[in-house]
Parts: structure tokens; C-alpha cells; sequence
């Protein structure tokens, strides 16, 4: 493996395959922007998988250490940021049957997308069926609070509360702008629950952000 280097001007990247050039040539800038892009992101998803803060930390160190070993390896074959997702999952899984959490994700996806979950509190609705306590209209808020660092944090939140395979889809589609056949394909769930999760974790996050929108 060879040292990566850092050049005295840094450029930003603006597709994988430019930032791809720049990893092979050890610019080390490349490689401090991509941890910088997507190193929250892996936590929250690696998080679902291992049993706390600080072994998700361990796992996405390996992750880039693994970024680093693999980097002339890569055949471009799916996306920069897919090829990222699944090397931290595999390590995650890995370190997960390892603390005796044997049971895949597939199946714990499974389990989260089956069931009656409604999107919306029942209690919302009047018995007729017509909106009791109707949803708070984002649009009609002030730019600036929708904007402003409170909300980003209460955001963050919301998502790290969400059930393990619920956090993993939405931060691969809505944070990390994955298609759903690539977010699929990684965490190996189907296409149909994948949707399912999808549509609860943002419907759990909307209602969780409502009480601070209003």
C-alpha cells in the first residue's frame, strides 16, 4: 500500500471518476474529502448492525483502512459510494455475528417492513375519518427555520431513533441519494421492503419534526 501524499493545492472533485484518479494517485486531500462526504453517513448505517457507538466507530475506521488497501482494486463496477456502503456493512456484519447478533439484516429488514405499522397516528383522525390534527405544512415555515442548525440537529435525531433497518434505508436513499436497486442490492433486502421501509422511516421522522416545526 502506498503512502498517500498531499498536494500543496487542494481541487474538488466533481464526479467518482475524478475522485477515483485522485484516490489511485494517493492525493490525500481526495481521500480526506471522501471521509469528510461520507463518514457520518457509514456510522449511522454501521450503528444498526453492531452493538454501540464505539464499536461503529471501530467499524468505520476499518472501513477506510479498507478504502485504502482496496482503492487499485476497485473496477468501478457500481458507484464510488455504493463501493463504500457495502466494504463498512460487510465489516459491520462481520463484527455483529461476532457479538453473537446472528440474525441477518434481511431478516430483521423483513420483520420492520411486515406488520400494520400505520404512517400517521390513528388517534389523528376524527372518527368520520377526516384529519383531527392534520399534519404541519413545511412549506408555509420561515427558510431560516427550516434551514438553521437546530433543525439539522433534531433531524439528526429523528433519524438515529429510527429502527436499525428504517435508518439504514433512509440514510442510503434521502442523505446519501443511493436508487433504490442500490440500496437493495447492499443491504440485501427486496425491492418491495425496501419501499415499506422507506416510507415508514420518513413518515417516523416527519411526525418526530413536527412538534419543533409548529
Amino acid at each position: 500500500m502506498r503512502i498517500f501524499r498531499r498536494r500543496s493545492k487542494r481541487s474538488a472533485p466533481t464526479d467518482d471518476a475524478t475522485l477515483l484518479a485522485r484516490l489511485r494517485e494517493r492525493d490525500e486531500d481526495a481521500f480526506a474529502e471522501l471521509v469528510e462526504r461520507y463518514d457520518a453517513s457509514l456510522r449511522r448505517v454501521v450503528r444498526g448492525y453492531v452493538s454501540s457507538d464505539a464499536v461503529a466507530d471501530e467499524v468505520v475506521g476499518e472501513t477506510w483502512l479498507g478504502v485504502l488497501r482496496g482503492i487499485d482494486a476497485f473496477e468501478g463496477r457500481s458507484s464510488l459510494k455504493t463501493w463504500l456502503f457495502r466494504i463498512a456493512i460487510n465489516r459491520a456484519k462481520t463484527r455483529g455475528a461476532r457479538e453473537a447478533r446472528t440474525i441477518p439484516f434481511s431478516s430483521i429488514a423483513a420483520a420492520e417492513a411486515e406488520g400494520d405499522e400505520p404512517a400517521v397516528d390513528p388517534s389523528r383522525f376524527e372518527p368520520s375519518g377526516q384529519w383531527g390534527a392534520p399534519p404541519t405544512p413545511w412549506d408555509e415555515k420561515p427558510v431560516g427555520k427550516l434551514l438553521n442548525g437546530e433543525l439539522r440537529g433534531e433531524l439528526a435525531a429523528a433519524i438515529a431513533k429510527l429502527p436499525a433497518a428504517q435508518r439504514a434505508v433512509l440514510v442510503m436513499r434521502d442523505v446519501e441519494g443511493l436508487d433504490s436497486d442500490e440500496v437493495s442490492d447492499t443491504l440485501g433486502v427486496t425491492h418491495g421492503n425496501q419501499r415499506v421501509l422507506l416510507h415508514r422511516a420518513r413518515s417516523r421522522v416527519r411526525n418526530e419534526l413536527e412538534g419543533y416545526l409548529a
